[in-house]
């Protein structure tokens, strides 16, 4: 009986290409971690710099004053991070299906 379900697994995996979408997964999370490093670590601190951050863009706050005696920040600066963070990410993953030609094999 185990053996049964077993052999109905392997076929589901390998029709439903629930394999390739594993290695998809994990390839893309090590991209993603890859892609912050880069942008958080290297591209970041050097235009934080330029414009007036020593933290990189994650500094960049606007100070909007005081509310029931607390500061109110607005940290733009991690929004603008995030962003440029999505699109190399997104741009990686488009290049890549593009230069392995995985767009041509996904069945609609």
């Amino acid at each position: 009986m185990f053996r049964k379900q077993l052999e109905g697994f392997k076929e589901f995996a390998q029709e439903q290409g629930v394999i390739g979408l594993a290695i998809g997964l994990v390839l893309g999370t090590a991209v993603n971690t890859l892609v912050k490093s880069l942008i958080d670590n290297v591209i970041m601190p050097p235009i934080g710099i330029l414009l007036g951050s020593a933290e990189g863009l994650k500094g960049l706050t606007l100070d909007l004053g005081k509310y029931n005696g607390k500061e109110a920040i607005m940290s733009y600066g991690v929004f603008i991070n995030d962003f440029i963070n999505f699109v190399v990410i997104a741009a990686v993953v488009y290049f890549t299906m593009r230069t392995l030609r995985l767009d041509k094999t996904v069945k609609k």
